[in-house]
């Protein structure tokens, strides 16, 4: 089978949530480029719409949910219940939504049980939920993947940073968990750990973070798209339960020399 082949997604359907803006689009449009019919899950209607027009203009089926609150169990069930009804076989789930800056900068003592669960909700719980709503699906029908979104966060603290790298590292804990109890099913789960992808626009902004990077610069969101693919495709077929720094060298480098460590003692 000439090599190019293994990523050629064909007949398979993914659900992305999250998929209307930043990284998730830029997964999802990868994915639809490669051959894979879409389901996008958001919370506004303009991101998904919008998608939407690019994933159908490359001949791709589409199916939009834009009031997708992936904090709320029974919420997910009726959308990925509503996605099977309408695209058949669903291969592969991209858990990207998440929630970013909840309390940070509190201390302990001043963290609400409302900041807790919000950001704990929003990143752990939803991956959570969606997976445990997808893979009956999957082991009926021979399998399937989940592709999971942490973040560096996951792998260390942050001063009065508590409750994105918690669930961030239960994001990695969760894939693991996953890829090792339903390795015989034909079930990969796999984790990217996206580094420093910012949304601004501002060139003196990116130069400036870019600088304190190991690789000089920041990541470019369409860099994401190809490891999506891969991730999705059958060249991937023995990897499970890995997370993959996307990070251009930052954890790697260490805390200081990356300059990711605003937040610690002077």
């Amino acid at each position: 089978m000439p090599i190019l082949d293994e990523f050629n997604l064909s007949g398979q359907a993914a659900i992305i949530t999250g998929a209307g803006t930043g990284l998730g689009r830029e997964m999802a449009l990868a994915l639809a480029d490669s051959g894979c019919d879409i389901v996008a899950i958001g919370r506004r209607q303009e991101p998904i719409d919008s998608v939407g027009v690019e994933i159908e203009s490359r001949g791709r089926r589409f199916l939009g949910i834009s009031d997708g609150d992936v904090t709320k169990s029974e919420r997910v069930n009726e959308m990925f219940e509503d996605a099977i009804s309408k695209m058949g076989r669903i291969t592969l789930l991209i858990n990207n939504a998440g929630l970013g800056g909840t309390g940070r900068g509190k201390t302990l003592p001043e963290l609400t049980d409302e900041d807790w669960h919000s950001g704990i909700e929003s990143n752990l719980y939803s991956a959570f939920y969606c997976s445990r709503s997808i893979i009956p699906h999957f082991l009926e029908n021979g399998g399937g993947r989940v592709i999971n979104v942490t973040s560096g966060w996951g792998y260390r603290g942050g001063r009065n940073n508590w409750m994105y790298p918690v669930a961030k590292g239960g994001v990695i804990q969760l894939t693991k968990a996953l890829a090792m109890t339903y390795a015989r099913d034909n079930v990969r789960a796999s984790c990217i750990a996206p580094g420093l992808f910012p949304k601004t626009d501002d060139e003196a902004m990116l130069e400036q973070m870019g600088s304190k990077q190991p690789a000089g610069r920041i990541g470019f969101m369409p860099e994401m798209g190809p490891l999506a693919v891969f991730l999705a495709s059958p060249a991937s077929d023995y990897l499970s339960g890995e997370t993959i720094l996307m990070d251009g060298g930052a954890i790697s480098a260490g805390l200081i020399p990356a300059g990711i460590i605003p937040e610690s003692e002077a």
